[in-house]
């Protein structure tokens, strides 16, 4: 066991909520997962391997629901996670040394937060366009978005939502299915890259509590999410809680300035 009583039920409750808000768009959460455990773990390993845990958890109920009414098609899917699959597996088989992991880690919260942010503003007349792109697109977007989640132990939904949803992929419900999707595929293919590399710790106690946490939050999330509620506010409140953290992890643990 590595942390006391107060300290993990104070982690179980910030990733219930988390997993909550973040389910609720289709994301798994692991970005404010590697936030919140980097203040209270010592071990980027553990920090890594239970992040990628706690992602599963969230999307394999989200997945689930998102087929079960409808809302995702294998098929329009396939392409993203072909390429995504192998470079999650070669990012998360990377072994970084602890300073270029918090670096890269927090240059990933900062970017994904305002990217989260910025996609809160889009107008709603144009978030009905859909546009057409070649067969190659979805493939590269698949495959540099899942190096860099394997890189940084995420699931990559949180990169690639906001990116599909700017060049208008397809409708915000559709685009939230395959970042949850996207999001169990790499995090699974992640998890494999890490046991690859010798790099997985997983302390059963907190891993146990935690994966409960997300469990129960996320089938509340996708279960709101699913009743037409707005994201937008909810959005806005995580890109601020991503930044903010992703700012301190950056400053403080990666560039070593606070």
């Amino acid at each position: 066991m590595l942390l006391d009583s107060t300290p993990l039920i104070l982690l179980c409750l910030g990733f219930f909520i988390v997993a909550t808000l973040y389910s609720s768009v289709g994301f798994g959460g692991g970005s404010s997962y590697l936030a919140l455990l980097t203040l209270f773990l010592p071990s980027f390993f553990a920090i890594r391997s239970i992040a990628l845990i706690c992602n599963l958890v969230v999307v394999s109920g989200s997945t689930y629901l998102y087929f079960k009414h409808g809302h995702a098609k294998i098929k329009e899917f396939i392409p993203f996670v072909i390429a995504s699959i192998p470079l999650a597996f070669i990012g998360a088989s990377f072994k970084l040394n602890e300073r270029v992991f918090f670096i890269v880690l927090g240059v990933s919260l900062v970017l994904s937060a305002l990217a989260l942010a910025g996609q809160t503003f889009t107008k709603k007349k144009e978030a009905k366009e859909v546009k057409e792109y070649p067969k190659y697109f979805s493939y590269v977007m698949g495959g540099t978005i899942g190096f860099l989640s394997g890189l940084v132990g995420i699931g990559g939904g949180i990169f690639l939502a906001p990116v599909l949803n700017h060049f208008k992929w397809n409708s915000a419900l559709k685009i939230a299915a395959l970042a949850s999707f996207f999001i169990l595929v790499n995090s699974f293919s992640g998890l494999l890259g890490l046991l690859n590399s010798g790099t997985i710790a997983l302390p059963w106690k907190e891993t146990l509590l935690l994966a409960i946490a997300v469990f129960l939050g996320g089938q509340l999330g996708i279960r709101l999410s699913l009743k037409k509620l707005t994201p937008n506010n909810i959005k806005r409140l995580t890109s601020l809680l991503v930044f903010i953290v992703g700012i301190r992890v950056l400053l403080k643990n990666g560039l070593e300035v606070l």
